[in-house]
C-alpha cells in the first residue's frame, strides 16, 4: 500500500505551514519551492484541503495560505483522507462479502488488525509531534 503522490504533498504543504508558526500565511509558491511541488499540483492539492477545513485561503497582497486549526489539531490522517479518500488496505476489510472465503477468512483478521494500526498511527499523529520530533518547534 502507498499514498499517492497528492496525498504526500499534501503531507509536506501542511508541514511547511505548521513550521512557520500560529497565524502565518505563506504564498503558495513559495511552499511549491521549499517543498518541491510542481505549483498547478499544490493548487489543486490546497483547494482539497481548504474543502476539508484543514487550509484557510485568502487573496490580495497579504494573501496566501495558512492553517485552519493549529498543528496539533491536525492528524497525518486527516490530509491523506483529505485528499486519498478513507485508507482502505483491502476491499474485504470493509465487506467480507468480497472475499470468496468470506467470514471464514483466515487473511482477513490480519489485514482488519493491520488498516486499524495504521489508522491509528495516522490518527493519532500531529503535525506538531512531528515538528518537535524535527527539533522545529513553531513560533
Amino acid at each position: 500500500m502507498q499514498i499517492t503522490r497528492q496525498a504526500d504533498y499534501a503531507m509536506r504543504a501542511v508541514a511547511y505551514l505548521a513550521e512557520l508558526g500560529p497565524d502565518r500565511r505563506a504564498a503558495t509558491s513559495q511552499i511549491a519551492e521549499d517543498r518541491q511541488i510542481p505549483p498547478s499540483f499544490l493548487a489543486k492539492i490546497v483547494s482539497q484541503l481548504s474543502v476539508a477545513g484543514l487550509l484557510q485561503t485568502s487573496r490580495g497582497a497579504r494573501g496566501g495560505v495558512s492553517l485552519a486549526r493549529s498543528p496539533e489539531e491536525i492528524s497525518f490522517l486527516e490530509v491523506v483522507e483529505a485528499i486519498d479518500g478513507p485508507i482502505l488496505i483491502n476491499e474485504c476489510v470493509l465487506d467480507s462479502s468480497t472475499c470468496t472465503f468470506g467470514e471464514s477468512c483466515a487473511l482477513r483478521p490480519v489485514f482488519c488488525d493491520a488498516q486499524a494500526d495504521l489508522v491509528n498511527r495516522l490518527g493519532t499523529t500531529s503535525f506538531e509531534s512531528v515538528i518537535k520530533t524535527n527539533g522545529k518547534e513553531a513560533a
